[in-house]
C-alpha cells in the first residue's frame, strides 16, 4: 500500500513539475479541407538512360542497382578505338595548323617583299583556313562527348559517362566487358523529385479545385507538403472520381511506387475562425476539448495544491476547419488562453483529481 501511495505521490508531483505552454487564440483565415485516398506514382518521363556515344568496350561500373547518384557523377567508363583516333586526330591537326600558321605568315612577309606571288599566298591560307575548320569540327565532337579539348596532351581512348542529373540507378543495361555500339543505352537512372502523388477527388468538388492548391500527407512520421501541378482531363473509370496529380520535391526515404496513403487537400483560404494549435486538441470523455487555466484565488491556490486540484479545465469545442498546424474551432474566445501542447499532461491531471483522494 506504501508503494502505491509513493508511486501516486510520485506521479502527482511529476504532472504539476511539467510545464504546461499556454497561449493565446488567434484569427485565421481557412479554407474548406477534404481527405483523399492517393496513389504514389512516378511519371513515365521520370526514368532517364544514360546513353553511351561512342562505340566501345565497357571497361568499368562506378555505380551498382540501387545507388543514389549525384548530377555529374561518374557512371561507367568505355574503352573506345574510335575516341582513341578522334583525340589522336585533334592533336596531329592542332599541330599542323601550327606549321601551317608559319608556313603562311612566312610567305605573306616574302610577299611583302614582293619575293613571292599572290597565288602562293591564297594557297597558304586556304590551306590554315581548311585545317582551323578541321580542328574547330572536331573540338565540337569531343565537347559534344563530354571531353574539354583544350587540356588535351595526349590521344585518349577513355569515354566517361556521367550521370544528368541526381537520382537512383535502376538498372545496369549492359554487363560488364560488354562490346557496345554508338547510341547504346547503359544504364538506367530514376530521377529524384520525380515522384508524384495521384489523389482521387469526388466530383462535387470540380468547381474548387484548382493548380497550385496543397496538398498534405503525413507518410512515415513525415509531413509532405505538395502542390498540384495537374488536374486531369478524364474522370477514372472504375471510381468516378477527378484525378489530380501532386509532385514531391523532396527526398522522403521509404516511399514506394504504387503504394496508396492518405492525403489531405486544401481548398483555397476563405473563411475566418478562432483558432488553436492542433497540438492543443484532445478527445476526452467521448468530445473533442482544448483545456484552459482556471483563474483561482491566490489565498486558495495552496490547498488545491495539496488536493491535487488541476489548474486547468476542459473546454468542449467544435472543429470547423484545419489545415497543417492550426485548427479553426467553436466554443472559446479569441485571445483566450489555451494549453497550446502537452495536453495528454494536464489530462492526466484532470483524471487524478476527479478519482479524489480516496482512490
Amino acid at each position: 500500500m506504501n508503494k502505491i501511495l509513493l508511486l501516486c505521490l510520485w506521479i502527482t508531483t511529476t504532472l504539476f513539475s511539467v510545464e504546461i505552454p499556454i497561449e493565446h487564440t488567434t484569427e485565421r483565415t481557412f479554407g474548406k479541407s477534404v481527405e483523399l485516398n492517393a496513389k504514389v506514382i512516378q511519371l513515365s518521363n521520370a526514368k532517364q538512360s544514360i546513353m553511351s556515344l561512342v562505340s566501345g568496350h565497357i571497361e568499368k561500373y562506378y555505380v551498382s542497382p540501387g545507388q543514389k547518384v549525384k548530377a555529374g557523377q561518374k557512371i561507367a567508363i568505355i574503352e573506345s578505338i574510335m575516341l582513341s583516333k578522334m583525340t589522336a586526330d585533334y592533336i596531329s591537326v592542332k599541330k599542323q595548323f601550327s606549321a601551317l600558321s608559319k608556313n603562311y605568315e612566312a610567305t605573306k612577309r616574302l610577299y611583302d617583299k614582293g619575293m613571292t606571288s599572290m597565288q602562293e599566298l591564297n594557297l597558304q591560307s586556304i590551306q590554315k583556313n581548311a585545317m582551323s575548320a578541321r580542328i574547330t569540327t572536331l573540338r565540337s565532337q569531343l565537347q559534344t562527348l563530354g571531353i574539354e579539348a583544350g587540356s588535351l596532351k595526349a590521344a585518349s581512348a577513355d569515354y566517361v559517362l556521367y550521370a544528368h542529373s541526381d537520382g537512383t540507378v535502376s538498372e545496369l543495361l549492359q554487363p560488364l566487358h560488354s562490346v557496345i555500339g554508338e547510341d547504346t543505352a547503359v544504364v538506367s537512372i530514376v530521377k529524384d523529385q520525380s515522384f508524384y502523388f495521384k489523389s482521387f477527388l469526388p466530383i462535387e468538388y470540380a468547381d474548387e479545385v484548382k493548380i497550385g492548391q496543397k496538398i498534405v500527407v503525413k507518410h512515415n512520421k513525415t509531413t509532405i507538403v505538395t502542390h498540384i501541378t495537374q488536374v486531369l482531363p478524364e474522370l477514372d473509370e472504375e471510381i468516378q472520381r477527378i484525378v489530380v496529380l501532386s509532385n514531391i520535391n523532396e527526398n522522403i526515404n521509404n516511399l514506394y511506387i504504387n503504394a496508396y496513403v492518405p492525403t489531405v487537400l486544401y481548398f483555397d483560404a476563405t473563411q475566418k475562425h478562432v483558432a488553436v494549435k492542433k497540438s492543443a486538441l484532445s478527445f476526452f470523455n467521448n468530445e473533442w476539448v482544448v483545456f484552459v487555466p482556471i483563474e483561482k484565488d491566490d489565498k486558495n491556490s495552496d490547498i488545491h495544491e495539496e488536493e491535487f486540484e488541476s489548474p486547468y479545465e476542459a473546454r468542449v469545442i467544435e472543429i470547423i476547419e484545419t489545415d497543417e498546424l492550426f485548427a479553426g474551432v467553436k466554443g472559446i474566445e479569441l485571445n483566450e488562453m489555451y494549453v497550446s501542447d502537452k495536453s495528454y499532461y494536464v489530462k492526466s491531471m484532470i483524471l487524478k483529481s476527479s478519482l479524489g483522494d480516496g482512490d
